[in-house]
């Protein structure tokens, strides 16, 4: 939707009538992780694991989704966390979803075989996020953690 000014003849978008077209969504990050051996059904288990209960605990939907990204340390080299969601499970659609996995940051005493996931997506405005850390990854964020 468009707006005329009175003072200019250009037209601007109308911002809050889009929102509310939008059913007054915002885009949010979620984020979430998970410990993995080093295996290619440890890692497509646990990512699914981990993507379906954020998924479930914030409502989403595949249309919800812009893009998920994944990090994963160096020490687990089995499978890509980005094929493991799309081939471990058959519950939630990501096949016309973004996404992209890259090697954590090497930091001195972080905790081994992990990955996190950033999840961006649109959510109802003043929504309640649930990130998602298990599987050894609740040591990351046990504040997020413990809220079940």
């Amino acid at each position: 939707m468009l707006l005329t000014l009175p003072c200019c003849r250009d037209k601007i978008p109308d911002t809050e009538k889009i929102r509310k077209l939008m059913n007054m969504k915002r885009l949010y990050a979620l984020r979430g992780a998970t410990g993995a051996e080093n295996t290619a059904d440890s890692i497509r288990s646990n990512v699914s694991e981990m993507c379906l209960t954020l998924f479930q605990k914030n409502n989403l939907s595949p249309e919800d989704i812009v893009s998920i990204q994944f990090t994963m340390t160096s020490d687990l080299t089995a499978m890509n966390p980005a094929a493991a969601l799309r081939r471990g499970q058959n519950e939630f659609d990501v096949s016309n979803i973004a996404l992209f996995t890259s090697q954590e940051a090497q930091i001195d005493n972080s905790p081994e075989k992990m990955i996190r996931v950033l999840v961006t997506c649109y959510l109802p405005e003043k929504s309640e996020l649930h990130h998602v850390y298990i599987n050894g990854g609740e040591k990351l964020r046990p504040d997020f953690a413990s809220k079940k």
